[in-house]
This record gives C-alpha cells, sequence and structure tokens, in this order.
C-alpha cells in the first residue's frame, strides 16, 4: 500500500490544470481508473501540515490524537513543543540537530501501526518525505523506519528512535548528492513560457524572492554543494523524494511477501513553492505539471516492481492555501494580509492598562496564548483580561470574530466552523483566545506569497482518490472527510481502525 500526501494541494488543482496533465502522467491516471472523493474536507482548523498527516493516517482530530499544530506551547510545562520534536533521540545521518524527532506527541495509534499490529509486526511501514512531520506522524509509532530531508547537508536522515545507523543503500543514496544533479539543471518551465494561460505574469511583485527573485529561469547550478535546502521550493523536490521512494522499495523489499506492507510518502515541495509564489504562479502550474510526470513515473516503477493492480495507492492532501492577497486585489477581491504587530498591540495596551509586560504569551494557531502564571501572580479576575482582549482584537483589520475558547458554544458561530474550532481544541496543547479572520485575509506573507490554516474550502477542499488493489473506477459528490480514509483502509484490509478514529467508511468504494 502506497500513502502519497501533497503538501498544500488544492482540490481545483484536479482540474485546473487537467488539460495539460500528460496522458501517461499520475494525475489522470488515477481519475481515470480509480475512485475519487470529489467533495472531501477538512473537519477541523488549524488546516496545517502536521495536523493533516497525522489526521490522514489516524482517522481522527486535533482534539483527540493531539497534533493541534506544527507547533504549540504545552500549557503543563509551558514549553513550546514542534510537533516532532524530541529531545531524547538522536539524529542519525548527519551532524545537524534535524534528527531529534520522533512521534512522541502523537496520543494515537495509526493505521501504520494498526498494520503492524494486524500483522504481529511482519507488515513493513516505512515513512519518507522531505520534511520530517510529513514522514513521521504518518508512519506511526511502531514503523521500521521514517526518512526526511536535512537541507544543513544534503541528506536523507531519521532519528535513533528508529535505529542507530542508516541502512547501507540509505547512505549510498546520500553519497551520490542526487540534489546536485537536480541543481544542475537549473529550472525552467517545462512547455513554453507563453502557455502557461492559467497563470499570472511571471515574476509578480507579490510573489516571495525565495529563489532570487528573477522569475524564470532560475539558476539553481549556484546552489550546488553549497545550499542544499533551496531544493525543496523546486519541483525537483518531488523528484528527489520519488528516487529516495523507488530506492526504499527495491532495498527494503516492499511488497514482495504475503503481508502488506505501507510506504507513506509525502511530496513536501508544493507547500513550499505555494508558500512562496501563490496558487496562480507560473511557479505552482510548472511544479504540478513535473509533480504528474513524477507521478506517472512512480506508478509506472510500482507496475513493473509488483505488478498492475497489485498494489494500492491513495492520494490526497494535508491543506490547500489561500490566493495571494496581492493576486487578489490586483482582480477587486476583497482580501489582505493580517498585520504581524497584531499581538505586540495587544501587549502594550495590556501593559498601559495593567502595568505588567507580556501577558499574552504567544499567538499560535491563531489562538492567543495568556501569560497564566502573571496573572494570577496579579491577583486579576482572568475574564477581565480576556475581555480586554476580545474587545481590543475585534478591532484589528481582518478579524471576523474573536473569543473565549472556553465559550465556544455561546459564540453565535456557523454551525460548520464551531465544529471545525472544536474538533481542533485539545485543552493542554491550545490557547486562551480563538481569533477567525475574515474570508482572503493570509496571516504573515506580508512580504510576498500566502499561507493557509483556517476554515475555509480554499483551506479546506482536498483531493481523495482510491486505486489499484480492489478498487474500481469510479467516483461520490457526497461529502466525505480526511478523518474519513483510515477507517477506509481499515475495511478494505480487514483490520481495526485507529484508537482514536472519528470518521467513517466511504462505502462506494468497493
Amino acid at each position: 500500500m502506497i500513502g502519497l500526501v501533497i503538501d498544500q494541494m488544492r482540490w481545483d488543482y484536479l482540474y485546473r490544470y487537467y488539460d495539460r496533465y500528460a496522458a501517461d502522467g499520475g494525475f489522470k491516471r488515477l481519475l481515470k481508473n480509480g475512485f475519487t472523493c470529489e467533495n472531501t474536507y477538512i473537519p477541523y482548523a488549524p488546516s496545517v501540515t502536521a495536523c493533516g498527516h497525522a489526521s490522514i493516517y489516524t482517522g481522527s482530530v486535533p482534539a483527540v490524537n493531539g497534533i493541534t499544530g506544527n507547533a504549540w506551547v504545552d500549557r503543563l510545562t509551558g514549553n513550546y513543543v514542534y510537533c516532532v520534536d524530541d529531545k531524547s533521540v538522536k539524529t542519525v545521518g548527519s551532524t545537524s540537530q534535524a534528527g531529534l524527532m520522533s512521534p512522541k506527541n502523537l496520543l494515537t495509534t495509526t493505521i501504520s501501526d494498526e498494520l503492524r499490529l494486524a500483522t504481529n509486526f511482519r507488515s513493513k511501514v516505512i515513512g519518507i518525505a522531505l520534511k520530517d512531520r510529513g514522514s513521521i506522524l504518518p508512519a506511526g509509532h511502531s514503523a521500521n523506519a521514517a526518512y526526511w530531508y536535512d537541507g544543513a547537508s544534503g541528506n536523507w536522515i531519521t532519528s535513533s528512535y528508529y535505529m542507530n545507523d542508516l541502512p547501507k543503500w540509505v547512505s549510498d543514496f546520500n553519497g551520490k548528492k542526487v540534489v546536485d544533479n537536480y541543481y544542475n539543471k537549473d529550472w525552467n518551465t517545462l512547455y513554453p513560457i507563453n502557455t502557461y494561460v492559467q497563470s499570472s505574469q511571471d515574476n509578480e511583485p507579490y510573489e516571495a524572492k525565495t529563489l532570487g527573485g528573477q522569475g524564470f529561469p532560475y539558476n539553481l547550478k549556484q546552489y550546488a554543494g553549497k545550499n542544499y535546502a533551496l531544493i525543496s521550493t523546486t519541483p525537483y523536490g518531488n523528484s528527489l523524494t520519488v528516487d529516495f521512494a523507488k530506492e526504499a522499495i527495491v532495498n527494503e523489499n516492499l511488497g514482495m511477501n504475503s503481508v502488506t506492507d505501507l510506504l507513506a510518502v509525502s511530496f513536501s515541495s508544493p507547500d513550499y513553492v505555494g508558500h512562496s509564489f501563490g496558487p496562480n504562479s507560473v511557479e505552482e502550474e510548472d511544479t504540478y505539471l513535473r509533480l504528474d510526470k513524477d507521478l506517472g513515473d512512480l506508478l509506472n516503477f510500482l507496475d513493473l516492481k509488483m505488478g498492475k493492480n497489485q498494489y494500492l495507492v491513495f492520494l490526497t492532501a494535508d491543506h490547500g492555501a489561500a490566493h495571494v492577497p496581492g493576486f487578489l486585489k490586483e482582480h477587486k477581491i476583497p482580501a489582505a494580509t493580517f498585520p504581524g504587530n497584531f499581538i505586540s498591540l495587544l501587549n502594550t495596551g495590556l501593559k498601559n492598562k495593567y502595568g505588567k509586560d507580556n501577558l499574552i504569551t504567544d499567538y499560535l494557531n491563531y489562538q492567543i496564548y495568556l501569560n497564566r502564571k502573571a496573572i494570577d501572580s496579579m491577583k486579576i479576575d482572568e475574564k477581565e483580561i480576556k475581555d480586554f482582549i476580545i474587545a481590543n482584537a475585534s478591532k484589528a483589520e481582518g478579524v471576523a470574530r474573536v473569543f473565549d475558547i472556553k465559550e465556544i458554544k455561546q459564540v453565535t458561530l456557523n454551525s460548520k466552523i464551531t465544529e471545525m474550532l472544536t474538533n481542533g481544541y485539545y485543552p493542554n496543547r491550545c490557547g486562551d483566545i480563538q481569533v477567525v479572520l475574515q474570508p482572503q485575509f493570509v496571516e504573515g506573507f506580508a512580504a510576498g506569497g500566502t499561507s493557509h490554516g483556517l476554515w475555509n474550502p480554499y483551506d479546506t477542499h482536498i483531493p481523495l482518490l482510491f486505486y489499484g488493489w480492489g478498487i474500481k473506477p469510479g467516483k461520490t459528490n457526497r461529502e466525505t472527510y480526511m478523518t474519513d480514509i483510515a477507517p477506509t483502509l481499515a475495511a478494505l484490509l480487514h483490520i481495526q481502525m485507529p484508537s482514536g478514529t472519528v470518521g467513517k467508511v466511504i462505502e462506494e468504494i468497493k
């Protein structure tokens, strides 16, 4: 079984570029010969990478699996926590700190864990992604391995949670420095740039200058042997991921015995490209046209290695993305960048009123964290502080609602949004006050680019396709959810659902 998660793929990309996808590529093959769930949504907020990967594979939501963001503040210790942080382990494969990671913060099992349990750990499970969280969370707690890319060294690495030394095949792959081969190709458009009619003009002023800002063609040769991290913000990051995934299949003999194995692959580069250039950029269109070819290459490889229809593939995304505010404003659609000094202004107002600095400690995942210790020591009613913040935050441009999270059921808010925010709330990892932005308002990225994270369809309407073993071609327009993927896989494999599952089996898939 192969799980493919495309980081920051909006559902509409399936059809926006459909006419340009190759006949022998991946997307048309999956759409024509697989089963597509056309109205699949993320049922929680914040719609960010860690939550998405965790929820896909747990069949659950942050309120249950505990992955409430890419990072959060632990309310019991006051410490900032990255989603897969683990200081008790060591990096394996480089000398950097990038390997101090594990799935310890994930509170439930994954479909990967349940597969291992169902076969008495004879099944192999391996996670692969440029991003650590895109590899570790899908692989689950009991995986044989999870590998991610270290931009400091240009190596695929892991942590001592999984093993003490890299397998020889991984070390050999790292030794080839494949990333330099891709840099030496530079990045020009796959087809003549004047054919990219689904995109804005190249090098718009509201795009970030991640790769130097000159537009196409991008000179990547200058980074060879020097800057291994920037490969992630090119479509070659996807190609590199496919190269490594194929090596894993061959060298770990995945799918070559009587039990089901699982390879969880996440394509991280679309997220880096999307954040920098936005959904309407030439860079985004070219990234998906090239990803289509990479997916076709992977499917052809699986056909040769395992036989057609002898493997099961699902493809989905962890979240979508908003259009770049500058692009929308250019076309008279209301949009803006949410001010980056939002919290500092609130803290200044609190200091002027109460004479105390930093009564707000953090602002993460659209939530305000109060300095509870300071408020307790001042003997001030916490509700008074909250009321002050809510009253002042409500005045900020782009804010639709601000409220005490504990009072969410009393807030006059659309029931769908209320449910999504409730599904994202785990008390010991979440803030005190929830901020909901108006549509088309993007947090951060004032210098260009875009983001994601809230309830809106551009962030939460994602693709979902099943293909291969046991899958008949078809589609459903019924509303389905990211959390339905794991229980559907469990039903197809006749194994137990993950321990925190709240999703339901998609019965149309037979």
